[in-house]
């Protein structure tokens, strides 16, 4: 949708086709439903991909600042949080999908809904069909995501089009995601959600520290600060929570002895007991369990879950614009590409900005 608006507000006519039923469904659903389109606090350090210096290239083409005034050039107001991630001042996500489709009926753009592309091909101009017919093209962006959240739509068929070009697909797998992990590290814990400090340990070494919400499921974690380090995680790693982040030991180690009773007012009163009962009493085991609780990653629930596809085609196969090296006049933007960005509107501003970078290419 970006990258349609861009191209007509130039003059091109453009055709967007939508597998589902309505366009934008994906971003109605974005930062739990309030929509958080980007991050003010933007670098490539937020990303993973096989490229990305070229990732940094393209911020700085179009980066958080610039998707701001582009949204806002629609309509609608956006504003940060403390932690950067910026939100329309109505906090509804679907309201930005619906500035999209008001902008993009004013532009004159054809939108063709139910209309999955199952064949591309290139003969003098490209060549599009559907169920519903067919079309030729001078450029084509596959704009068609990635294999996360199938229930809209992306289920990873659009990877054979950019194969039928020639194009590799990096290693799948999803990101942004509840991690599975060891039974008896969740009993008894289910339902518990707790502003916690959150480390992934890989070889004892760290690879991942951060804080915010941690919630206990009846097979795992999720929350904001599992989804953060889900991008980090692997199976057989270790978490680390620290319920208390902003107690030190010291005095923890104080109130710590007799009965469950020393926990009131430190933690979730359903948490306490469970670690009362788990250190059997112990202040010493109590403390550790407080300030550095084990869990074991045993895997993800999958794609259907996940918020973001981790793989895609290769920055390397495509130029500064995201097109093909393989076929001049096909461009790729989005979560199609092997970039994946950390929890935080991070993901967005990907789209936005390879939208943009691929608008450019396409109108040279």
């Amino acid at each position: 949708m970006a990258c349609a608006v861009r191209l007509a507000r130039e003059g091109a006519d453009v055709t967007v086709f939508e597998r589902g039923e309505r366009l934008g469904r994906k971003l109605s659903a974005t930062g739990n439903g309030q929509g958080n389109v980007t991050n003010l606090r933007m670098d490539a350090g937020h990303y993973f991909s096989d490229d990305v210096p070229k990732v940094a290239r393209a911020l700085a083409r179009f980066g958080a600042e610039d998707a701001v005034r582009f949204l806002e050039s629609m309509g609608g107001v956006f504003l940060p949080d403390s932690r950067g991630r910026v939100y329309p001042v109505g906090r509804q996500a679907s309201a930005v999908t619906d500035l999209f489709r008001r902008e993009l009926q004013r532009l004159h753009v054809n939108i063709c809904c139910g209309a999955q592309i199952s064949e591309l091909a290139y003969d003098s101009a490209f060549r599009l069909a559907w169920a519903g017919g067919q079309m030729s093209a001078d450029a084509v962006v596959l704009a068609a995501g990635g294999m996360a959240a199938p229930s809209f739509g992306t289920d990873g068929s659009a990877y054979a089009l950019a194969r039928a070009f020639g194009h590799t697909i990096a290693p799948l797998s999803p990101v942004l995601v509840h991690l599975r992990t060891d039974a008896a590290g969740v009993r008894g814990l289910r339902g518990i959600r707790v502003d916690a400090a959150l480390r992934v340990l890989r070889g004892g070494k760290p690879v991942f520290e951060g804080r915010g919400d941690v919630l206990f499921t009846e097979d795992g974690v999720s929350g904001d600060a599992v989804f953060r380090a889900s991008s980090h995680a692997r199976e057989g790693d270790a978490l680390e929570i620290d319920f208390i982040p902003d107690v030190a030991a010291e005095r923890a180690a104080r109130l710590l002895g007799g009965d469950e009773g020393c926990l009131l007012c430190l933690v979730n009163n359903g948490l306490g007991r469970t670690l009362f009962r788990r250190a059997a009493g112990d202040p010493h085991a109590l403390l550790r369990l407080l300030k550095a609780y084990p869990l074991t990653v045993t895997g993800t629930r999958g794609f259907a879950q996940a918020q973001a596809t981790r793989g895609g085609v290769p920055l390397g196969e495509t130029d500064e614009c995201f097109q093909s090296n393989f076929r001049a006049g096909l461009f790729f933007a989005g979560e199609i590409l092997n970039v994946d960005g950390e929890c935080g509107g991070y993901n967005l501003q990907w789209a936005f900005t390879s939208a943009h970078c691929a608008a450019e290419g396409a109108l040279c």
